[in-house]
């Protein structure tokens, strides 16, 4: 415990870091979760805080009382405030591995919640609601579709539209349109893994097509193209899961090119495009009849809705898809679907949406500081691909981190087929699904300090 000659904990504020009441109480979250600040310290008084970060006192009573409901604060009356005992925690993983969008700083997700919902009820016929929609979403959901579509293509006729339930049962239905048993994908040796859990539980193949630093190589997809004669060609140009690299226009457009030459369809998962900065214009754009271009909700508001907008510009190749959706997927929940319709004609999931890219950004700089010289993220997106030192493998740097609490995903996650499975040695480390802005800076700091240390420094206890 601290006496009262104990230096005096102190945060730094960053100017661009957001409500100066949140950094405090971040900053205390990350004392406390590296061991900076234990249980029974005590903490400056308020005024004198105020005083050493030249704020107002109203901003440190926020900040205080933020910690407080966090748990992390505890009053002893005149003798000031300290650092709370942890509450006892069974799941104290900080889980760096499920891509999914951060909670944006000034948004009430709850109250957008229960007005979005009130808004449908006041709006819908309640049977509606709660009966087949055999169509691929209501006329409503996919003007929605449409508009959500608008940023990447401009005006879209909304029958061109298919609402699906998540971008996997698109994926998996795309392939049970255009392929058969034994049939060739071709996709990238690096890339989502839900492609191959889908191919393979369908009895299709996957070769991979060797990418650079800009993605999937042309010369090589036309020569695997000629020679394999695939039914499909995957692709996840924009903030590629997982390496987060961004196709450039001048290669989208030698791919769409080649499709056209081999007469061959491929499918356009983007579900970062609206999350990233200033990013080129999808391959559809170029390619049109070629091109099944995907986009979900999940990864720009919220994974709960369930729902994905699919771009299909023949009527024909949207009744073949729609057949093959439904066998295994119906329809979208009429619910939440609704729910999403009426985030996105009344403006809320632009508003969301904003917010998730302006915290994720931030939590980019945030893993950039920390991770010093091992960052190679474009600052934007939800993750970042980290090629370890080769001292470690990923496989093994995986095991070490799960072993101090912290779930990430090695490469081989990733590797489409066997063979491309060591290619790569490197991480994918999600900077969304930790809630707290100091956890997350705690699980990277602990993270870069595990990367500092040798394999041969690491040992698991053995029980």
């Amino acid at each position: 415990m601290q006496d009262d000659n104990a230096p005096i904990w102190l945060p730094r504020l960053a100017v661009q870091g957001g409500p100066r009441f949140l950094q405090i109480a971040d900053a205390l979250q990350a004392a406390v979760a590296d061991g900076s600040l234990t249980p029974g310290d005590r903490l400056p008084p308020q005024r004198r805080l105020a005083a050493q970060l030249d704020i107002d006192l109203t901003t440190v009573t926020r900040a205080y009382d933020e910690a407080r409901r966090r748990h992390l604060l505890e009053g002893r009356g005149a003798r000031g405030t300290y650092v709370a005992a942890p509450k006892v925690e069974l799941t104290a993983i900080l889980d760096l591995s499920m891509n999914t969008p951060p909670p944006p700083d000034g948004v009430d997700f709850d109250d957008m919640l229960k007005q979005g919902l009130s808004q449908v009820l006041m709006r819908a016929d309640a049977e509606l609601l709660m009966t087949y929609h055999l169509g691929g979403g209501s006329d409503s959901d996919r003007k929605a579709g449409a508009k959500w579509l608008e940023p990447m293509f401009g005006y879209l006729d909304s029958g061109q539209v298919v609402v699906c339930p998540g971008a996997q049962a698109a994926i998996a239905a795309l392939i049970l349109a255009r392929t058969e048993p034994g049939d060739t994908i071709l996709a990238e040796p690096i890339s989502y893994p839900g492609l191959r859990a889908a191919a393979t539980q369908f009895g299709r193949r996957i070769i991979a097509v060797a990418a650079d630093q800009h993605g999937m190589v042309p010369e090589m997809l036309e020569q695997a193209c000629r020679q394999h004669r695939p039914g499909l060609v995957y692709l996840n140009p924009t903030l590629q899961n997982p390496t987060a690299i961004t196709m450039p226009e001048r290669r989208r457009k030698e791919l769409a090119s080649i499709a056209k030459r081999c007469n061959v369809r491929l499918v356009e998962d983007d579900p970062y495009w609206l999350l990233a900065d200033a990013p080129p214009p999808p391959i559809a754009t170029f390619a049109p009849e070629q091109v099944y271009y995907i986009s979900t909700l999940s990864k720009c508001l919220t994974p709960g809705l369930r729902v994905a907008f699919v771009l299909i510009r023949d009527p024909h190749e949207r009744e073949r898809f729609l057949v093959a959706l439904r066998s295994f997927a119906l329809m979208v929940a009429p619910l939440t679907a609704a729910l999403a319709t009426q985030w996105i004609l009344d403006g809320s999931a632009g508003g969301l949406m904003e917010g998730v890219r302006k915290e994720a950004c931030l939590r980019h700089r945030m893993a950039r500081d920390i991770l010093a010289g091992r960052y190679s993220g474009a600052g934007d997106g939800l993750h970042v691909w980290l090629e370890l030192p080769g001292y470690w493998s990923s496989s093994r740097l995986a095991r070490a981190a799960d072993s101090e609490g912290i779930a990430v995903t090695p490469a081989q996650a990733f590797a489409t087929s066997a063979t491309s499975s060591g290619s790569v040695n490197a991480i994918r480390i999600s900077l969304g699904s930790i809630k707290e802005r100091g956890r997350l800076q705690a699980g990277l700091q602990r993270l870069s300090h595990l990367l500092a240390r040798r394999p041969e420094s690491f040992s698991a206890a053995v029980v």
